[in-house]
């Protein structure tokens, strides 16, 4: 509860810098009132801002087509191997690049995937020709989703992991009395025992849909630049931070959370018309 108040809560305070011009040396309370004018930036259409905000998008549907659907699958295979050490090792194997840092993973695709790379190397000794990857604007929004699909794949599938261990097994087997296959198993028994989860997590994944990666965008910025990378995020720390323009990026910043909410609760509104709890339910009293 502290660390959500003092982390999260408190925080929220400073939005009222997106109703200020605001001046680091006067201070919260002190900087002036200057209304509307930081949000001129999105009713007026800055091409910097509408160019951040498309890539913002792109980069967002990409992720929930592929990041958030693969961990599914992943889940089913796992679900499917007969040995338990082996499901123990995968699973391990999988989930490992969670825990690495944005600066290594990227230094390891830059390892692998740049022109003395290992890829590029064979193609070359093969007198295939070479791969543009690394710092190759056409490829970056690919190339930013594969680095999010390799380090939070297998770290998400656990979360199905353990839906797919609360399925009665019985069910298996009485389907499989009523020569039920494989596949009518997985459409019929499997995937009805992981909507509520996969509900669940896709509305809170919703809820930070416009937040693509600050980190991991903003390192690789300088090799791509910024018409191809620059996403809200990043904008709001080049403008924000080191243009100064405070007011701004807080505007901006306040803008994408009260978006976050309006898909949250659409969200969530949707679920319940679909017969799912969602995020949460109202009570009947």
């Amino acid at each position: 509860m502290l660390l959500l108040l003092t982390f999260h809560y408190l925080p929220l305070l400073g939005n009222v810098i997106a109703f200020k011009d605001f001046q680091p040396y006067l201070g919260l309370v002190d900087s002036p009132w200057s209304g509307l004018t930081n949000f001129r930036v999105l009713v007026e259409g800055d091409p910097y801002f509408l160019n951040a905000l498309q890539n913002t998008v792109v980069i967002m549907l990409l992720q929930i087509l592929v990041v958030f659907t693969v961990p599914i699958a992943l889940a089913l295979l796992l679900d499917s191997l007969i040995s338990e050490r082996l499901k123990r090792v995968v699973q391990t194997v999988l989930y490992l690049p969670h825990f690495l840092s944005w600066v290594i993973v990227i230094a390891i695709f830059n390892e692998l995937l740049g022109g003395s790379g290992p890829l590029n190397s064979f193609l070359r000794r093969h007198d295939l020709g070479t791969i543009d990857i690394v710092g190759n604007a056409a490829v970056f929004k690919e190339l930013v989703t594969g680095q999010v699909l390799w380090k939070e794949a297998g770290w998400a599938m656990i979360l199905f992991l353990a839906a797919l261990s609360r399925i009665d097994p019985h069910l298996y087997e009485a389907s499989s009395v009523d020569g039920a296959g494989k596949a009518r198993q997985l459409w019929h028994i499997t995937l009805p025992g992981l909507r509520s989860v996969i509900v669940l997590l896709l509305i809170l994944r919703l809820g930070d849909a416009l937040t693509v990666g600050f980190e991991q965008i903003l390192l690789q910025q300088q090799a791509v630049g910024l018409g191809t990378s620059e996403v809200l995020d990043t904008y709001v720390y080049n403008n924000g931070v080191v243009a100064g323009d405070w007011g701004v990026g807080a505007a901006i910043g306040l803008v994408k959370g009260l978006i976050g909410v309006v898909l949250v609760l659409g969200a969530n509104k949707v679920a319940h018309l679909f017969g799912e709890p969602g995020l949460y339910q109202k009570d009947p009293r």
